[in-house]
This record gives C-alpha cells, structure tokens and sequence, in this order.
C-alpha cells in the first residue's frame, strides 16, 4: 500500500534538519525519496495546500545575492504552502562578506528563523552559512552547484519517461549542450546518481569542474551507467532522451559575453540539432532563455519543450525538500 503524504513526512527521519549544499550531499535513495515526494505532492497540490502543512510557525531566511524570478517566486510559494513564513534579504540589505562576516550572519540567523535559503556568487558562502549557522541551509545556486534545478529537472524526466511510485532512469540518456557551469555540475552527479547516462558537448576550456566530473563518473560506473564529455552537439545528441541547454553567459560573467559567443558558435539547440535525438525527446532549459542564442525559437517553443513544465516542477521539488528536512 503506498504510503501518504502525510506519512511520507512523517517517516522522513533521515532528511530531517539536513542542509542541500549540491547534490554531493545526496544518496541515491535520498534523492528517489525527494522525488517521489514531489511528484506526489504535485498531484495532491489542492489537497495539501489545505490539509498538509508541516511547516506551520516555521520562518525561513531567503538571502539573495543575485536578482530571481523563478528562484525566488517558488521558494516563497513552497514556503506559504507548507504553512511557513518567508523573509526575503536583497543583496542590499546583507552585503555578505563586506558589512558583515558570513559566519556572523549565519549564527545570527540561526537564532530567529528555522532555515536559510542562499542564492550566492560563491558556493564558499553557502558552505559557511551550513558550518557556522545552527538550521537546515539550501543552496538556492551557487557558482559551483545548482541542486534544486537538478532535482526539479529530474522530476519533470521521470514525469515523461518513469512510473511515478517507482522512478528509474536506467537506460535513459541526456544529453546536455552549452556551458559546463553549476547546472552542468548538478545534472551530471544527478544523473550519475541515478543511473541516467548523460553526454555533455562543451567547447573547449568550458566542460564541468573537474573534480565533479571525477565524482560523477564514479558514481555512474557504480550504477552501470556513464558520463561522457565531447566537443560535438550533434555526436551527443544522437538516441538522447532529453536534450539540456543553458545560457553561454551566466550572472557575473558579462565581461566575457562577446568571447563566449565566438566559443559556442554551433552549440545551439535548434530543429536540426534534435533530429539526432530519439523522435520522443525532450527540451529542456532552466531559464532564463535567449531566443536565437544558446535554443532557437521553433524549438524552445516547440512540441517537444518540457521547459514550462520543468519551470513549474521548481516548485514542487523544492517543497518536497522542504517538507522532508523541516
């Protein structure tokens, strides 16, 4: 008998008052449970938004180094929707590491809310909010890891690909084109995590971090799977399930925007680009996008796009973590 949402909470001793610094905190099976959860919880949204809130009297700090829609407008929802309360910190209002030490602000929150949610420049910054503060930290995005994204993008596979009550990814294939940035980072030990063998295409000098990579790999190899790095879209395009992009040039990088053009020349998802992939592929993006860059048009807003539906998904993940850890 399947258990409820209800239970599933209740029984989420091992996640509880855990921090998600990157994906590199997660077992396999942790990340299966926070799946399961969040599709559960999509499906029974009414339902729980009315008779499920196990965040009631819980405050959490979003503290935010750079500007968000989708981050920022799904945590406060998840956060009002599981009974909690949310206070939002601009950049302006901390000034992290200049008006105040992280570790400062870190003990200091511990002490009036129940969680921090960073979205920072440096995953250093994260890892201090998670070492000197007393409450459950989210990495929200950092250079080096974008776990919510991940989880949030994994969902939406298994909504198309895997039975719901039973997720596996074994014998599916993503293949990711662009930048080997933090999303980069995050989908490779997600997908490595999960069996879910997974191709980049990067130009060369932009492929993932190397320690990650190293990670990954052997986290795949343990589940009889594999990542690969190529210099070619179309070579890992070919039998994808799923084909991933993100922008060429990310927040604090817009000096280089012009050099990064030159370098990804011929690294746009477009028609042609998914004709390799398998015929039921899909698109997905974790935005925002520029149309005529790094994804044409026809196919951002094509047929195959999963993109709104994995924006959405950002919601239900997060709540799910959410739920589980506090």
């Amino acid at each position: 008998m399947l258990m409820t949402t209800e239970d599933e909470v209740l029984s989420a001793g091992n996640l509880r008052g855990r921090n998600l610094t990157g994906i590199t905190d997660l077992t396999r099976e942790e990340i299966v449970q926070v799946l399961k959860h969040a599709l559960r919880l999509k499906a029974n949204r009414q339902h729980q938004r009315v008779h499920i809130r196990p965040m009631l009297g819980k405050t959490l700090a979003l503290v935010f180094e750079k500007p968000s829609l989708r981050t920022r407008v799904t945590f406060e929802v998840a956060i009002t929707e599981l009974g909690g309360s949310a206070v939002y910190l601009a950049p302006a209002d901390i000034q992290l590491g200049k008006r105040e030490t992280v570790p400062d602000v870190a003990a200091n929150l511990s002490g009036w809310v129940d969680g921090i949610v960073a979205r920072t420049f440096a995953h250093r910054t994260v890892t201090d909010l998670a070492e000197y503060g007393s409450v459950p930290v989210v990495n929200a995005l950092s250079d080096l890891e974008h776990p919510c994204q991940a989880l949030a993008d994994l969902q939406t596979v298994a909504e198309r690909f895997c039975d719901s009550e039973n997720p596996d990814f074994g014998g599916l294939k993503l293949a990711y084109i662009g930048d080997g940035n933090n999303v980069a980072n995050s989908l490779m030990l997600i997908c490595a995590k999960l069996g879910m063998a997974m191709t980049l295409a990067c130009p060369s000098g932009y492929e993932p971090d190397s320690e990650l990579l190293s990670l990954a790999r052997h986290e795949a190899a343990a589940q009889a799977s594999n990542i690969e790095i190529v210099n070619d879209p179309g070579k890992a395009a070919i039998g994808a399930d799923a084909v991933y992009t993100d922008v060429w040039t990310s927040m604090g990088q817009e000096a280089e925007t012009e050099r990064r053009a030159k370098a990804f020349a011929g690294f746009q998802v477009n028609a042609e680009l998914m004709s390799r992939a398998k015929s039921t592929a899909i698109v997905l993006h974790c935005l925002p996008a520029h149309r005529g860059e790094e994804i044409a048009a026809e196919v951002l807003d094509g047929p195959q796009s999963a993109i709104l539906q994995q924006s959405e998904n950002r919601l239900h993940a997060q709540k799910a973590w959410l739920a589980l850890t506090l």
